[in-house]
């Protein structure tokens, strides 16, 4: 946790890059999208380009459904960043992603004086060695790659940004080293189902988020169907597409039987022309399927899982998932949005084992995401699962589950703490991530009496407001937000805001507790105050009535009646104790 924590605070603390942004490049490289910019799309390009025109470090997810132009948000901010000279490093989660994003990016950035590199194994061994000596040297401006981005022996001569796409599909292991790679670059993260622990972060405000949630023109929404497996509906949904000129995704995710599938298959629709394509086939062999898939040589391609991110082909508008109870509900949601990715009605068939046969968990999944067939889903889909699953650890490894260790609020403030703590030019101190609270003890009652203000949850949001007030200017609005609403202070409110006004001068000289009686005011100094011990010696040498009563501990002796006596008494002290400003 101190870890992550530590990573966290210094992106926070640090300056990134803060880009130029030359306007007159960047429209004319903004002209060659082939489409009208949807209103989301837009402000979330709009943001990403603020973020890095901005100095920090930026961390941006970009949550955009299936099909609506995420591409296009990386697109535009990688061409900031290389128009910049810095590099861009974008990590795909699958082999056949990372072609498509080369193949995509080498057509946008043709008319461009840039070079762009892909590590995958679509690439030979002499062609991966020559990419990474490129990059060490500054000669390859983009990089799209699968996981061996991360490995050690990739070096960056000038990194400024790194694309994250389909953010699910990572671990986070795995996007904490990417930020660890440099504390000042800034990421991108596109997803269409953010996982529960990212989502989480993003509604907590820990990280920005941009959700691009309008659908392109003439887009249509996916018909889904959940239906028991049975040839008639395989025929009939398959001939449907093929008599309309199009092309068939049919999922079958086992490697081992994908071969007696493609004979079911042919058995059953003689009229297809079937390719099958796995992950454990050889790379040329996959990338000569697909290609040919592309080009409609083909017009169903059995697959399994590999096909889940990114691949889009607009002439594919009919998907068959077989057992779609063993997948969870973003793959599926993912699985769908590869068909409907242009103006024609797409299908999509959930093919299940008979009813019975479905445990609790897999009707749960498959009636959310025939509830969630509308454009624009993926979102509502990934709060869903943020409600089936809970939130995963903000500081852990655990992407899902509760979070009772630490809860949001507490992280946020032993964050700021560390990030003030960085910005003063001091280490955090990761063993006691908490600031001092200074402890304010008036002898009186101190509080919102039951008869000034009724309501128990206005009472508890009014003290929180009040313990993290910053300044005397935001505890003036809320003493007259109280007399507006409830009327003049009863006395025991008077004390309770006096209390704060001590909390926030005793705080920042390192005082734990203040314990103001009749007769003395005592001072409790925490181990390493901000204060300088030679300070309190010569003010003990002119006061008579002042004495140390402990190591840590001051008391001043001293006649104080009334609550406003010893509050005046008190703050007069605490500016005695401050240091002089040199």
């Amino acid at each position: 946790a101190a870890e992550l924590l530590a990573i966290y605070a210094q992106r926070a603390a640090r300056q990134g890059h803060s880009f130029t942004i030359k306007t007159h490049d960047l429209e004319a490289f903004a002209e060659d999208f082939g489409f009208e910019e949807t209103p989301d799309q837009a402000a979330a390009i709009e943001a990403v380009i603020t973020d890095m025109r901005d100095g920090k470090p930026m961390d941006r997810l970009v949550c955009g459904d299936v099909g609506f132009g995420k591409t296009e948000v990386a697109l535009r901010a990688t061409f900031v960043a290389v128009a910049d000279g810095q590099q861009v490093a974008i990590l795909t989660p699958t082999t056949l992603l990372a072609e498509q994003h080369f193949n995509t990016f080498s057509d946008r950035f043709a008319d461009w004086p840039i070079k762009i590199g892909e590590l995958s194994r679509f690439r030979t061994g002499k062609e991966q060695s020559s990419t990474l000596a490129a990059l060490a040297t500054g000669d390859i401006d983009i990089v799209i790659g699968t996981h061996k981005i991360l490995s050690p022996d990739v070096k960056f001569k000038r990194l400024g940004l790194v694309i994250v796409d389909e953010e699910h599909r990572f671990g986070v292991r795995q996007k904490e080293a990417l930020k660890a790679l440099r504390a000042e670059v800034d990421v991108l993260t596109l997803t269409a189902t953010p996982i529960p622990r990212t989502l989480a972060m993003s509604l907590e405000g820990l990280r920005d988020l941009s959700v691009i949630a309008t659908a392109p023109a003439r887009r249509l929404a996916i018909k889904t169907f959940v239906t028991p497996y049975s040839p008639g509906i395989i025929r009939e949904a398959m001939m449907r597409e093929l008599k309309r000129g199009g092309q068939i995704y049919f999922l079958h995710n086992d490697v081992q039987s994908i071969g007696a599938q493609r004979e079911r298959l042919a058995e059953l629709v003689p009229e297809a022309r079937i390719a099958i394509a796995h992950g454990q086939m050889p790379e040329r062999e996959l990338e000569h399927v697909m290609r040919e898939f592309l080009q409609q040589r083909f017009n169903v391609l059995l697959c399994s899982t590999i096909i889940e991110t990114g691949i889009d082909i607009p002439t594919a508008n009919t998907i068959l998932i077989d057992r779609a109870d063993k997948f969870g509900l973003a793959q599926l949601h993912q699985l769908r949005g590869r068909v409907g990715r242009s103006h024609h009605q797409a299908y999509a068939y959930l093919l299940t084992p008979p009813g019975d046969a479905l445990s609790a968990g897999a009707k749960k999944r498959l009636e959310a995401i025939q509830m969630m067939e509308e454009l624009g889903s993926g979102f509502y889909l990934a709060m869903h699962d943020l409600e089936i699953r809970g939130a995963g650890e903000v500081l852990g490894d655990e992407q899902s589950g509760e979070m009772q260790e630490i809860g949001f609020n507490l992280y946020a403030d032993m964050l700021n703490t560390a990030v003030r703590a960085l910005k003063a030019g001091r280490e955090p101190d990761l063993s006691r991530p908490l600031e001092v609270t200074t402890e304010v003890n008036l002898h009186t009652p101190a509080l919102l009496p039951t008869e000034y203000c009724a309501d128990v949850h206005e009472r508890l949001v009014l003290y929180k407001r009040l313990a993290h007030c910053p300044t005397d200017d935001a505890l003036i609005v809320i003493q007259e937000e109280l007399i507006d609403r409830f009327g003049s202070l009863p006395p025991a409110t008077e004390a309770l805001l006096a209390s704060h006004r001590i909390r926030m001068l005793a705080k920042p000289l390192g005082i734990q507790r203040v314990d103001a009686s009749s007769e003395a005011i005592a001072f409790t100094f925490e181990p390493h105050p901000s204060i300088d011990p030679a300070r309190i010696i010569q003010l003990i040498q002119k006061h008579r009535h002042w004495k140390l009563a402990g190591p840590n501990r001051l008391r001043v002796e001293m006649k104080a009646v009334t609550i406003p006596d010893r509050v005046r008494a008190i703050r007069d002290i605490l500016q005695l104790l401050k240091p002089k400003a040199s």
